[in-house]
């Protein structure tokens, strides 16, 4: 079917047209949220992993360069496993061991049972806040990129002002030049 070349159609079809950016910009941005709240929760529970090993198995600090090499070696086309990224994520996980994971939709929850590493996520209720923080630390860190949280953990000591740093963060949306205080 043509469009015919009438003003009233030109207006018409100029509507849809941005209707239809506006749906694809706002998808294309929640996409993009998510895989970033997936990645924060993924370096956390890397963090923890790495913590428990450490525990557990009494390793010490010279698992983490391995760990950054063989993932390197083994999974080249991925970025963001260096060594110090990788110490990164087990500082965020010590800065926050009871906040994370959010509990995701009942099928991202389906694990390999082979695997003793999959995270088992409790029941929502089982994850009460330990603190008054907890609950809104939880819904808010995953929604700030990882450079931003890494900014937070390592300028900004005291909890209730990092709070107050990502609800501005995100409510304001700024960048990595957060204006300290």
């Amino acid at each position: 079917m043509e469009i015919k070349n009438n003003k009233a159609t030109l207006v018409l079809y100029s509507n849809l047209l941005r209707d239809i950016k506006a749906r694809i910009r706002q998808a294309q941005i929640k996409a993009t949220l998510s895989a970033n709240a997936e990645m924060v929760t993924m370096y956390w529970d890397i963090g923890r992993m790495i913590q428990e090993r450490q525990d557990h198995e009494g390793w010490g600090t010279a698992v983490i360069p391995r760990l950054a090499r063989d993932i390197r070696n083994e999974l080249p086309e991925e970025k963001g496993f260096s060594e110090r990224n990788i110490k990164r994520m087990l500082r965020f996980y010590r800065e926050y061991p009871n906040i994370l994971p959010i509990v995701p939709q009942a099928v991202a929850q389906l694990q390999e049972t082979e695997n003793k590493d999959v995270l088992k996520v409790p029941q929502a209720v089982a994850q009460l806040p330990e603190n008054k923080h907890s609950s809104i630390l939880q819904r808010l860190l995953p929604q700030i990129p990882w450079g931003h949280n890494i900014l937070l953990v390592e300028r900004v000591k005291d909890l209730s002002r990092r709070l107050w740093y990502i609800e501005q963060i995100i409510q304001n949306g700024w960048g990595r030049g957060i204006p300290w205080h």
